[in-house]
């Protein structure tokens, strides 16, 4: 057990698992909503202050990706963005956006670097361990997984790990 403000051993003790939801309405200042509820979880959570770059990038990673999940319910769902829910359990965190839009999320071909747009799937799918998407009474919900950077490198999934270069 640690103490309040003391970080848990990396690799140690699993903690309980934890879930957290942020109910949406509207697109206005989603996305910004969205980030900072995630940051508040992963300071609460201790992926922040990240103890190395590795863990800081995790977290600026899973930042992205909430962003990149919200904007896409803003832009492609009726009424944006329904509900943000994170569940970690001290191995992975779950990421999930739902919406009211039944139409399920798929990855574009390559999108044209000099455009916007189609890029948003294509970052969730290079930098989460998985992701896919449910339906969910009239909608959906989006999801992506990464595993905790506390578990320490052993734990971590290869595909996620960053090349130093």
């Amino acid at each position: 057990m640690t103490a309040p403000g003391e970080r848990p051993p990396p690799g140690g003790a699993a903690a309980p698992a934890e879930t957290r939801r942020l109910a949406l309405s509207g697109t206005e200042g989603a996305v910004l909503r969205c980030r900072d509820f995630s940051r508040r979880a992963l300071l609460d959570w201790h992926w922040l202050p990240a103890l190395d770059p590795e863990q800081q990038a995790v977290a600026e990673d899973v930042l992205l990706m909430v962003s990149e999940l919200v904007t896409n319910a803003c832009l492609h769902a009726p009424g944006g963005p329904r509900e943000l829910l994170l569940d970690w359990d001290a191995r992975r965190l779950r990421v999930e956006v739902r919406d009211d839009s039944p139409v399920q999320p798929r990855l574009m071909p390559h999108a044209d670097p000099g455009r916007p747009g189609g890029h948003g799937l294509r970052v969730v799918d290079r930098l989460s361990r998985a992701w896919g998407s449910l339906p969910e009474g009239v909608g959906k919900s989006v999801w992506l997984e990464v595993p905790s950077p506390l578990a320490g490198p052993p734990h971590w999934d290869h595909h996620y790990r960053r090349s130093a270069g």
